[in-house]
């Protein structure tokens, strides 16, 4: 088995509170999560508290977007973690999680870290791509997006 982690950062001209409100409530992910034009049917289910620690989010979808779920596991002004489950186009168990840093006046740099261990249908198909690369650019494009949900609340 080997490990991986991707990790991206960006700053945002936002309140700490504001970006970890976005982070914090699956039903935010909309308005900025990189996956959600993969399908315009994508169906989804909440369930647990609506925001912190308990909360979950199960997602179905075409082949692009798959199934799988999140829940939150820890959730702290200063970070949120996720334990990130797929169930389809492949099986793979990832841990997420979100740094939420002040910075300067009214200004917050968050980081995005996913860590798991490529094993069966993964481990082969690490072979072929980089999980930098794959990853990496869904990572920009969702902070990005963050970005700009976050700074048009603000």
């Amino acid at each position: 088995m080997s490990e991986f982690e991707v990790a991206r950062s960006t700053t945002i001209a936002a309140d700490p509170a504001r970006v970890h409100m976005l982070i914090n409530d699956f039903h935010s992910w909309i308005r900025w999560s990189p996956w959600e034009d993969l399908d315009p049917e994508l169906s989804r289910d909440y369930s647990g508290p609506d925001t912190g620690v308990g909360a979950r989010y199960a997602w179905q979808g075409n082949r692009k977007a798959g199934q799988g779920s999140m829940e939150i596991t820890e959730s702290t002004p200063e970070r949120i973690a996720l334990r990130l489950v797929f169930l389809k186009p492949w099986k793979a168990e990832n841990h997420v999680d979100f740094t939420v840093t002040p910075v300067g006046d009214a200004g917050t740099q968050v980081t995005w870290r996913m860590t798991g261990e490529h094993k069966g249908m993964g481990k082969l198909l690490s072979k072929l791509f980089n999980m930098e690369r794959l990853v990496g650019k869904d990572f920009d494009k969702g902070l990005a997006r963050l970005k700009v949900a976050a700074e048009g609340d603000a």
